[in-house]
């Protein structure tokens, strides 16, 4: 059942990284970034309150505390740098570099929480990484070195030449 969990979370996480794309162009990103997280907040403490987990906050160890506090203060930083690379980057080679937090995910997995590293995890991680890096380098479509108003060969977009123009009066 987590594989379910897991593709549905990558699914929003892409239509996330869309829409914030989208919803940045004339915002600033610290201020975007705000503006979903106080949504975050909203909808993290309704679900609390929905399951009625909010007694157990009282049995959460100091330990326990440190480690989701410190999440906490990078995930919020991952976050707004990301929202920044959005903001000036597309997002179609935004993502695939912020998406290779897996290597590091399976790297501090494997050393911190003493996870098995094996060949096919490595293989996988490494493929991944590879093909992250592969379209983050990628030249940017034709579309975006354009000039406003002219065609792809550099001609203004009216179909007109410098022999068709008629001379100012």
């Amino acid at each position: 059942m987590w594989i379910v969990f897991a593709l549905l979370a990558a699914v929003v996480s892409a239509t996330v990284v869309t829409l914030s794309k989208a919803g940045i162009k004339n915002v600033p990103p610290s201020l975007a970034f705000a503006i979903q997280a106080v949504l975050i907040i909203v909808v993290s403490w309704g679900t609390v309150l929905w399951q009625g987990v909010l007694p157990e906050i009282g049995k959460i160890d100091r330990k326990s505390w440190i480690f989701l506090v410190a999440a906490g203060v990078l995930t919020g930083t991952s976050s707004l740098l990301t929202f920044r690379a959005l903001s000036l980057g597309d997002a179609s080679r935004v993502s695939p570099l912020t998406n290779t937090a897996l290597i590091f995910s399976v790297l501090l997995a494997a050393l911190f929480l003493k996870e098995k590293l094996t060949w096919q995890v490595l293989l996988g991680a490494g493929l991944m990484v590879a093909g992250a890096i592969l379209i983050a380098t990628t030249k940017p479509s034709d579309k975006s070195d354009q000039k406003e108003g002219t065609t792809k060969n550099g001609r203004p977009a009216s179909g007109t030449t410098i022999y068709e123009s008629k001379p100012a009066a």
